[in-house]
C-alpha cells in the first residue's frame, strides 16, 4: 500500500472510531459510591472510544478549583511526570515515566487501533526513565532546586523510602537505593530485590510500591496483562494483583487478587487498613464498569476477570471459575465507569480546612471507552470513622477545554510536607499545588 494511502487509510479508520460504540444510559454520577448503578453490559463490535486529543496547557491557562481552594503550577516543563513520593525532609520525587516496549502487546487491528488512541491521548512516546527531585525548602510553593536524583530507571512509577533505602518499582522489577537525607542525586548502581511480572505484552506496566506502617514489609501493584484474560490465564501471574515483597529475604507472595489495575496504595490513617485505587474492565458499555476504591483484605479475590462488582458475571470469560466468583469481595467505594482513577492519598495535613482531615483525594486521569467522557479531574471522598462517608467531591476540573482537548490529565496525587496537596499532570508535563484560598 503506498504511503499516503495508509497513511490517509490509517487516518480515516481512527476518525471513524472515535464515533463507534455505545452512549451512557445513566449519568456518571450513578458510578460512584457504595452503591452504584450497574446496568446490563451493552458489548458491541468495535468498542466506543472518545478520548479527549492531548495538547498540554497554554500559557496562564489552569485547572478550575472547588469553593475555598486555590491551584498554582509548583513545577513545569517535565516529562510526562506520572507519580509523587514526597520524602521526610519535604523534597517531592517525581517519576518521569512512559510504557516501556511491549512489542507483544495489541497485535491485529484492536492493537493498532488503541495504539493510535493512546498516542491521541498523550502516552507511548519514548519514557525519560528517571526520578526528579524539587526541592521547597521554605514551603511557599516554588522549589528553589531541581536536580535529576535517578536516571537510567525502566518505566519507573511507584517509590518508598524505608530507612536509608529508597525503593523503585520499576516496570519489571523492585529495586533499592542507598539514600542520605539531604541527597540531590544517587549516583549508586540499584540493587535488585524481586523480579516483577513483565514480558513482551506488560498490557498494564505501572508498578507502584508501598511500605508497611514498620518497613518490614512492602506492597506491590500489579496491574493485569489484558483487558478481561484474553491473552490466557497463564500470562496472567502475579497479576491483576497486590503483592507483599520480604525485601530483607527479597521474597514475594501474593497479597490480594482479581483486581484488574491497581494503582494508588495508601494506608487509611483511623482503621490502618491499606487501600487501592483500581480501573475496572472495558468494552461492555459506556456505564461499565466503575472503577473503585477499596480496603484491601489479605488473601482477598475482587473478581477479575470473572466477575465484576462481587458476583456480576462477565460471559465474555472463558472457561468460568463459579467457585472463585462465590468468593468475590465487593469493593468499598466506586469511583465511576472508566474514569482511570490512578492517584489515591488520604489527608493526613492540617494546611486545608478540617472537613479534608483522613478523607481521599483520587487522580482520575480521564476516559477512553466512554460516550460521554469521564474523569480528567481530582476528587475527594470525606471519610468517616475510617470508612467512606458522603459523596465525591470534585476538587480539580477544567482539564477539558471547550474544544474537548485535554490540556492535562491528572494522575498521581500526594500530600507535601506543608500540608498542600500535589498533582501530576502528564499529558500539561507539570505538577499542580492545591493550598486553601480563592473562590
Amino acid at each position: 500500500m503506498p504511503r499516503r494511502t495508509a497513511y490517509l487509510f490509517s487516518t480515516t479508520l481512527t476518525l471513524s472510531l472515535v464515533g463507534c460504540g455505545d452512549t451512557a444510559s445513566v449519568p456518571v454520577e450513578r458510578g460512584y459510591g457504595p452503591d452504584p448503578a450497574l446496568p446490563e453490559p451493552n458489548k458491541s463490535l468495535l468498542p466506543t472510544v472518545n478520548i479527549a486529543k492531548a495538547t498540554g496547557w497554554p500559557d496562564g491557562a489552569k485547572p478550575q478549583t472547588a469553593a475555598g481552594l486555590r491551584v498554582e503550577v509548583f513545577a513545569q516543563d517535565l516529562d510526562h511526570p506520572r507519580w509523587l513520593h514526597v520524602l521526610p525532609n519535604g523534597d517531592v520525587l517525581v517519576a518521569e515515566s512512559d510504557a516501556p516496549p511491549k512489542p507483544e502487546d495489541g497485535n491485529g487491528i484492536r492493537g493498532w487501533i488503541m495504539k493510535k488512541v493512546m498516542a491521541r491521548a498523550g502516552s507511548g512516546g519514548q519514557s525519560a526513565n528517571r526520578i526528579t527531585l524539587l526541592r521547597d525548602k521554605d514551603g511557599d510553593g516554588t522549589p528553589e532546586q531541581r536536580s535529576v536524583f535517578l536516571e537510567g530507571l525502566n518505566s519507573p512509577f511507584g517509590m518508598a523510602l524505608v530507612g536509608d533505602q529508597l525503593y523503585v518499582a520499576n516496570t519489571d522489577a523492585l529495586v533499592r537505593f542507598p539514600y542520605k537525607e539531604g541527597a540531590i542525586r544517587i549516583d549508586s548502581a540499584s540493587e535488585k530485590v524481586v523480579d516483577l511480572p513483565a514480558g513482551p505484552i506488560n498490557h498494564h506496566w505501572t508498578k507502584n510500591v508501598i511500605a508497611s506502617q514498620d518497613g518490614s514489609r512492602l506492597y506491590v501493584t500489579s496491574g493485569s496483562n489484558s483487558n478481561v484474560a484474553e491473552n490466557g490465564m497463564e500470562a496472567e501471574e502475579n497479576r491483576a494483583a497486590i503483592l507483599e515483597v520480604d525485601p530483607k529475604n527479597k521474597t514475594l507472595r501474593l497479597f490480594a487478587s482479581g483486581l484488574r489495575n491497581p494503582n494508588g496504595l495508601d494506608w487509611q490513617p483511623v482503621s490502618g487498613k491499606l487501600w487501592t485505587a483500581v480501573n475496572e474492565r472495558d468494552e461492555i458499555g459506556s456505564d461499565l464498569v466503575p472503577d473503585y476504591m477499596t480496603s484491601v483484605q489479605d488473601g482477598g479475590f475482587y473478581g477479575w476477570p470473572y466477575s465484576y462488582y462481587g458476583q456480576h458475571v462477565d460471559e465474555r470469560v472463558k472457561p468460568q471459575r463459579p467457585e472463585l466468583v462465590a468468593e468475590a469481595l465487593v469493593p468499598d467505594y466506586a469511583l465511576g465507569a472508566h474514569t482511570a482513577s490512578l492517584g489515591l492519598a488520604f489527608y493526613k495535613g492540617s494546611l486545608l480546612p478540617e472537613r479534608y482531615r483522613n478523607g481521599a483525594f483520587i487522580g482520575q486521569h480521564g476516559s477512553w471507552n466512554r460516550k460521554p467522557r469521564s474523569g480528567y479531574k481530582v476528587v475527594f471522598v470525606p471519610f468517616k470513622g475510617g470508612e467512606p462517608n458522603g459523596e465525591a467531591e470534585d476538587i480539580l476540573t477544567g482539564f477539558v477545554n471547550d474544544k474537548e482537548e485535554a490540556m492535562g490529565r491528572p494522575v498521581g496525587v500526594a500530600v507535601d510536607k506543608t500540608g498542600a496537596v500535589l498533582v501530576a499532570d502528564d499529558v500539561g508535563d507539570r505538577i499542580w499545588r492545591v493550598t486553601p484560598g480563592g473562590n
